[in-house]
């Protein structure tokens, strides 16, 4: 699977959409699949948690502003454990501030992406992180 994606773009890499706006997270879907991503979608925290737990994505995108449990709680979870704290986890919000970028990294975030974030953000963003982790 690896070299898969590696040749052929961002086919079957399975990406986590979480935010709690219908829209945002059917955007980014379709985007995505257009790609050849699987793409797995929650709205709010702990549903991602839960699924991320059973389906093991490549790199997740986080909404900040989020109901129950928000965008930094999350992503503070998803860094505090062992099996997922090295997947890339990108913040989304409507909001471009500098507190909210270098809240963001405190708890682990590896970018900030400001919404509506455009086609070549989203894939760039998914581009850059995973050459990394390569």
């Amino acid at each position: 699977m690896e070299n898969q994606t590696k040749q052929d773009g961002l086919a079957g890499l399975k990406v986590m959409i979480v935010d709690d706006s219908k829209t945002i997270r059917r955007t980014a879907e379709t985007l995505l699949k257009k790609e050849g991503c699987e793409v797995i979608t929650a709205t709010d925290g702990f549903e991602a948690l839960s699924k991320i737990a059973d389906l093991k994505p490549s790199i997740i995108f986080i909404d900040i502003m989020m109901p129950r449990l928000d965008g930094y709680q999350t992503c503070a979870l998803i860094k505090h454990n062992q099996m997922f704290k090295k997947t890339p986890v990108i913040m989304l919000s409507s909001k471009d501030g500098l507190f909210d970028r270098a809240r963001g990294r405190i708890v682990g975030s590896e970018q900030y992406l400001t919404k509506p974030f455009t086609r070549e953000e989203l894939l760039s963003a998914i581009k850059h992180h995973l050459n990394q982790a390569a």
